[in-house]
């Protein structure tokens, strides 16, 4: 049973596909911090300096403070039930930005993959007895 499970855990699919979350993980960090970080903020200003992640609907009010909340920190201090609409828009941006980019990829590994096809191959051997055929002839013709 041992050997059995060694042999499916070095397969080369599941090394591949134990990267490829690796990576994907550093690399949803770095989508994370392009639109909190790079995106969101031009954003927001455009909206009249309004963050996303301060757009929420308070449900409850808070035991601390008294409604309005200013801020979803300030509802969460308060203990405030809240709907986070905002954080959820952030979600999504995000989600949007990491399909493109993963659809950028794939699209560029099939064109890579289009030109590796569309290279011609090299021509295959003539068959064995194609071969000795022309070694007849040709031996044929050396003696005339």
């Amino acid at each position: 049973m041992f050997k059995e499970f060694r042999e499916f855990a070095v397969k080369g699919n599941v090394v591949d596909l134990a990267v490829g979350v690796i990576i994907g993980g550093a690399f949803g960090t770095i989508v994370s911090s392009l639109v909190g970080d790079v995106i969101m903020p031009p954003l927001g200003l455009l909206l009249g300096g309004v963050d996303f992640k301060d757009f929420f609907l308070v449900l409850r009010a808070g035991d601390k403070v008294p409604p309005p909340y200013l801020t979803l920190a300030a509802a969460k201090e308060a203990h405030a039930a809240t709907l986070n609409y905002g954080l959820f828009i952030n979600a999504v941006i995000n989600f949007l930005i990491v399909a493109w980019a993963i659809f950028l990829l794939i699209r560029g590994m099939n064109r890579l993959r289009r030109e590796e096809a569309a290279a011609p191959a090299a021509p295959a051997p003539p068959p064995r007895e194609e071969v000795l055929l022309t070694e007849i002839r040709d031996l044929l013709k050396a003696r005339v």
